[in-house]
């Protein structure tokens, strides 16, 4: 008779110390904006009241070994200590793995497009080995089978006719900006959307980085004005005392657009609200109430010059006041492109899928 069998419970060990207060520290590390001091002092005060440390590995060691693992660097002279090439990294890493951990394994490296050719990729159709044929194409199981049926095995030779080569599919490159509101209203409200949105866009930039090397992805950010950020100061963007300038972020990524050579362009824009402000000159003209018709007509305007360069917008809305939705699908409408409205949980899930569906189609 079958039974259930029971023994003593052992717990096994949480793992490594380091590699569980690296997390931590990779966390706050985006919480402080890359105040590396701030977020060992959060460290110790947490430490002090939950005991994240073990008796024979205290926070000093961890500090040790951030330096000597290259997590951090220490100025010798005014003994600052700031984030090394290695914490960005690893922030972005744990960004991607936090937001899109549902990647499936047989996820490939490029945008696919429904022609065969001399591409990259190897797909199941296979055909007759033709003059010009790539040797690493040549399909061995289904032309060794064709010689033994044609030849036998005791006469056995292998002839052109019995070669088979499998088809290789082309693939799309694709040039992405991703757009980043970081106005005011990005933390009002007791809400904080810009810690989310700095996630995303680090997990779609590593995606890119590791999934997708042949495509290209440019990262602003638009407030009062709009300017191009490095990969490397995503984690550590902070909100400013800004109204939104949507006409000056779309402006400056159909500028970085026109530099690139991909025929496949988009933009994805992640933003909690109406367009509130335009640059005339040296002045400011800005209004927060509501929806003004001169700011939305130039915005409106902006989306349809990007249509007729067949840079479709994809508008990732994480606001769900009425009045702010149909602004967007206005703006959508006439752009021609698409609009998601999220929860700030669901927007990682709402970006990756949309970028992956452009795997399978080319951009238009």
């Amino acid at each position: 008779m079958t039974g259930f069998g029971f023994t003593k419970y052992v717990p096994q060990p949480n793992g490594n110390t380091f590699d569980e207060l690296l997390k931590l520290f990779l966390q706050l590390m985006q919480y402080t904006n890359g105040d590396v001091a701030e977020a060992i002092d959060w460290m110790n005060q947490i430490d002090l009241k939950h005991g994240i440390t073990k008796p024979e590995y205290g926070m000093g060691d961890f500090i040790d070994e951030l330096k000597n693992k290259g997590y951090v660097q220490e100025n010798p002279l005014s003994g600052e200590i700031n984030p090394g090439a290695r914490t960005n990294k690893e922030i972005r890493k744990q960004a991607l793995e936090e937001i899109f951990g549902k990647l499936k394994r047989t996820s490939q490296g490029n945008h696919k497009t429904t022609h065969n050719g001399r591409g990259d990729e190897i797909s199941a159709d296979t055909r007759k080995f033709i003059f010009g044929d790539q040797s690493d194409q040549i399909d061995l199981t289904a032309s060794l089978q064709n010689a033994q049926i044609h030849h036998g095995i005791d006469s056995f030779k292998i002839t052109e006719d019995d070669l088979e080569v499998r088809e290789r599919e082309h693939k799309s490159q694709t040039s992405t900006v991703l757009m980043i509101d970081i106005s005011h209203s990005m933390i009002l409200y007791g809400e904080d959307r810009i810690t989310p949105a700095k996630k995303v866009a680090m997990a779609l930039a590593e995606l890119i980085k590791t999934r997708y090397p042949k495509d290209t992805l440019d990262i602003l950010v638009f407030g009062n004005d709009a300017w191009p950020i490095e990969l490397k100061d995503l984690a550590y963007l902070q909100v400013g005392p800004y109204h939104t300038n949507t006409y000056a972020g779309l402006e400056l990524a159909m500028d970085l657009l026109r530099k690139r050579k991909n025929p496949n362009k988009q933009i994805f824009m992640i933003t909690d609200g109406k367009p509130t402000c335009l640059k005339e000159g040296n002045r400011y003209y800005k209004n927060s109430f509501g929806l003004d018709r001169k700011i939305l007509n130039k915005t409106l305007t902006m989306a349809a010059q990007c249509r007729r360069m067949g840079i479709p917008i994809t508008t990732f809305m994480i606001a769900s006041d009425p009045y702010l939705q149909e602004f967007v699908q206005e703006f959508t409408k006439t752009n021609n492109g698409k609009a998601f409205y999220s929860s700030l949980n669901g927007l990682g899930d709402f970006v990756f899928e949309d970028y992956e569906r452009n795997r399978r189609k080319k951009v238009k």
